[in-house]
């Protein structure tokens, strides 16, 4: 007889974000300053899936993801999902969609990029399955891992 428990405790209200890929869920909660709150915050890192992959996730207590946070997170995890919970029940989930650019959210890599010192930084998103972003200024190409140059 197999037993079935939680392995991650339920929340009242607030957010999980759900199919984050291993070693990504540190990163998000220092991207979007997660830990800079008194909210209580649950997560797991390398949790196993029905296909046999870990992934990591996310709870956090009274604070609700937005649609624009949803798609920034979708630099770290593109395939993750994310469940608004309510009374510990799930009242609204959807999966986190790549925008075509990012304004303002993350600093180019090139050191002498005008967005530096003048303006906000914007990237294009060039490619979808190996995730790279163009600089709309210095026009250079940098892959998702914040940011090596590509060849």
């Amino acid at each position: 007889m197999t037993s079935k428990k939680l392995q991650v405790e339920a929340i009242q209200n607030g957010s999980v974000i759900d199919h984050i890929p291993i070693q990504q869920a540190v990163k998000i909660l220092n991207f979007f300053k997660l830990t800079q709150t008194n909210e209580k915050i649950t997560i797991g890192l390398n949790l196993p899936t029905h296909s046999g992959k870990g992934k990591d996730l996310i709870k956090v207590e009274n604070t609700f993801i937005s649609d624009e946070q949803a798609n920034q997170l979708a630099l770290f995890a593109p395939n993750a999902t994310i469940n608004q919970i309510k009374d510990f029940k799930v009242v609204n989930k959807f999966k986190v969609q790549l925008p075509d650019s990012f304004i303002g959210v993350l600093s180019c890599p090139n050191t002498n990029c005008i967005s530096h010192k003048e303006v906000n930084t914007r990237f294009y998103v060039k490619k979808i399955d190996n995730l790279a972003l163009k600089c709309h200024y210095c026009e250079k190409t940098f892959n998702s891992s914040l940011f090596h140059e590509l060849d």
